[in-house]
């Protein structure tokens, strides 16, 4: 009982607080309040020659109106002498901690306090809105709704709806009476992930699909002119992050509403349809890897003869797995399929390194490597900017840190550890296989080991789990342009249900976009990475960048510099693949 009454002290304390701080001082409803006598008009305004002592608020204009309002400051001044002769109150403050629950018996037993410390760090402390940084990045999504740092929450979800006006806070005086509409845009909670999760996560962000085109682009472009063009993307990446890094600062918002500040509506559009682009196309990328991996298996693992699966029926039976992980409105759910994709990646990745280390220690480098492939360079330079393109993740990112100063020194240390992964796994791939080198490069290993059998399928399974999270930011891109950002199927089954067979169509057209490309697989990955890629990471932040930050004719001929050599880049290597595809 005394809690209750403590609790209640509590409640209407902080309600007089915030009441007082809206009325004129020296009037009060108590009943000790002091009343001079009446006959002048003038006493029924303030009067700053008032006594010290409180009048009464009757005495105001409309005094008896607004009588109700003053006695809540009274009420809780009655009840502070009340706790006098009962239990003191406890101010309410925005770092108050629950009571604890664990009765005193519990507490006195052995290890109690330390049991009841820890659940209440577990109440206070570990939750969905305080978790510093999340274990992969589905639940990166999950938890910030981000790509490229746009909203992309999910509008079925009621748990996103949030009121504009405060949502469910107490009453106020300055409270509208009529709750305003409510707003689909997730919350985003502030940042306070550490230096060592955030590097963490931009590592996992980085490492995906496109390492394992590296070998085969090595052998296109040779092994000297690959390493070199590697370090070349990586150099202009680094200075395309830094440039949306300062136009951030500057403007604040995503990729895509950054665009908007600057250069229009128009340029947002233009920028999320690059990114609608580039995810669909490593969704198709990563279908045809599977299917060609899953194909290598099937013939190894397979008595007798070999089976004759063809890679466009291992495309049809993926879609029916994906066609059913694309409906899924919440994507946390997919974290914990998503974090085994992680540890798969990098199971493959290892043993990529033992293979092609102790092989080149024990017979060399294979003798067709070349330095320099005159036919097929190009090819060279669309993977390696595949592999790159991770733009979209820097800026959610940054703002799930703590300290997000700290943000481009860790940029640029990820991207000098990255260029060596990238640049070894290609290099010594090539090294090992030369001519030999294929484009699912786990096919090059002996098929006969188990542990190469298992590696296969877990790396396939790895991007089979990752592919719905790579097509969820085109989807909800495209969803949000035919249906509004506010269309919930929640209230509508109708809407749900054309939801429903929009993500089922686009899952399809990725299936059908894959069977087309499974001829060339790196063809089809160097023509993603020179028409979707280039824009998003060299050509949008330098004209960004010029149009609104830079002032100084250097910078603003440095971005006009980039935007060419990416325009160039984009329009020549995608000419060149095109060509090179038609002709073969």
């Amino acid at each position: 009982m005394a809690d209750a009454a403590s609790t209640q002290q509590d409640r209407t304390q902080a309600e007089a607080d915030v009441v007082s701080r809206h009325l004129p001082p020296g009037y009060t409803a108590e009943p000790t309040a002091f009343t001079p006598e009446s006959g002048n008009a003038s006493e029924s305004s303030p009067d700053p020659t008032s006594p010290a002592e409180p009048q009464d608020s009757l005495r105001l204009q409309g005094g008896d109106i607004h009588r109700e309002i003053f006695k809540i400051g009274a009420r809780a001044k009655l009840g502070q002498r009340a706790a006098t002769f009962a239990q003191p109150s406890i101010r309410r403050s925005s770092t108050f901690v629950p009571r604890n629950h664990i009765p005193a018996s519990e507490q006195r037993a052995p290890g109690g306090f330390r049991r009841q410390f820890v659940q209440q760090q577990q109440r206070i402390g570990f939750n969905a809105a305080t978790a510093p940084i999340t274990r992969n990045f589905v639940s990166f999504l999950a938890l910030y709704g981000s790509f490229a740092g746009e909203d992309l929450g999910e509008s079925d979800d009621d748990s996103l709806a949030t009121t504009e006006d405060g949502g469910d806070t107490p009453p106020t005086e300055t409270r509208p009476l009529l709750g305003r509409r409510k707003s689909t845009r997730r919350p985003i909670p502030p940042g306070n992930a550490g230096t060592t999760k955030s590097f963490f996560t931009l590592l996992k962000a980085f490492i995906g699909t496109g390492i394992m085109f590296l070998p085969k682009a090595f052998k296109n472009g040779g092994i000297l002119f690959s390493s070199i063009t590697l370090i070349a993307v990586s150099l202009l990446s680094c200075l395309s992050f830094h440039l949306l890094l300062r136009c951030r600062k500057r403007y604040g918002g995503g990729y895509g509403e950054i665009g908007s500040a600057i250069g229009g509506p128009k340029l947002r559009s233009l920028i999320l349809a690059s990114i609608t682009l580039s995810q669909i196309g490593f969704v198709c990328s990563g279908i045809i890897f599977i299917a060609q991996n899953l194909r290598s298996f099937l013939n190894a693992v397979s008595p007798g003869p070999t089976m004759a699966i063809g890679t466009k029926t291992l495309i049809a039976v993926q879609l029916v797995v994906l066609i059913p992980l694309a409906l899924i409105r919440d994507i946390s759910r997919l974290g914990p399929a998503a974090l085994l994709a992680d540890i798969f990646i990098f199971i493959g990745l290892f043993y990529i390194w033992y293979y092609d280390i102790s092989t080149l220690v024990t017979s060399g480098m294979d003798p067709t490597v070349q330095l320099f492939n005159p036919r097929d360079f190009t090819l060279t330079i669309g993977s390696a900017i595949f592999t790159f393109e991770g733009i979209g993740l820097i800026l959610p990112i940054q703002s799930s840190m703590a300290e997000p100063g700290k943000f481009p020194r860790l940029l640029y240390i990820v991207m000098v550890i990255i260029t060596i992964i990238f640049t070894s796994v290609g290099a010594l791939c090539y090294a090992t296989f030369g001519s030999k080198t294929r484009v699912e490069i786990i096919s090059n290993y002996p098929q006969t080991s188990k542990l190469v059998n298992s590696v296969q399928f877990l790396y396939s399974l790895a991007v089979l789990v990752g592919t719905p999270v790579q097509l969820f930011p085109a989807t909800r891109i495209i969803e949000t342009k035919i249906f509004g950002e506010r269309a919930s199927g929640k209230k509508s089954s109708a809407l749900k249900w054309k939801k429903n067979a929009f993500r089922t169509g686009i899952t399809v057209l990725c299936g059908l976009i894959s069977i087309l490309g499974a001829s060339d697989l790196d063809k089809f990955v160097a023509l993603i990475g020179a028409f979707a890629c280039v824009p998003l990471v060299y050509i949008y932040p330098a004209f960004l960048h010029f149009k609104g930050v830079a002032r100084s004719p250097w910078v603003r001929g440095g971005d006009i510099f980039l935007c060419v050599v990416g325009l160039v880049a984009m329009i020549y290597s995608t000419a060149v693949t095109i060509s090179t595809w038609v002709q073969q």
